[in-house]
């Protein structure tokens, strides 16, 4: 079991800059990579960024490419999201979730194991 709490969500404007944290528990040695997707309302969850835990290779969605920076910190066992130049777009709530075992497919939410809560991301125009 790996447990995963989100926080950094907020209120900003249009322009502004949010750093999003996940802070994974449990089982974490076992973490293979972790993403960060988001819903908005009435629309379905969709792939913003994606980071392996051994290596530094990151992934962007084409609409966040450019403004977000997905990092981690192995020692702490989380990964962040700098999100720059926010758009009302934007706006969703934003989970972190994470595969633990080799394969799948990095962009899609079924191939991944765990799931954070959720932190709610608002930017306003």
């Amino acid at each position: 079991q790996v447990q995963l709490v989100e926080s950094g969500g907020g209120l900003v404007q249009a322009g502004g800059s949010l750093r999003l944290s996940c802070a994974a528990s449990g089982r974490t040695f076992s973490s293979y990579y972790m993403g960060w997707f988001r819903q908005a309302p009435g629309k379905e969850r969709q792939f913003v960024a994606a980071i392996f835990w051994s290596g530094s290779s990151t992934y962007y969605a084409n609409s966040v490419k450019g403004r977000f920076t997905i990092s981690r910190d192995n020692a702490k066992n989380t990964v962040y999201l700098q999100m720059n130049s926010l758009k009302p777009e934007d706006t969703a709530v934003y989970y972190c979730a994470v595969r633990t075992k080799p394969g799948g497919t990095y962009y899609l939410s079924p191939f991944y194991d765990y799931w954070g809560q959720g932190t709610q991301v608002t930017v306003s125009s």
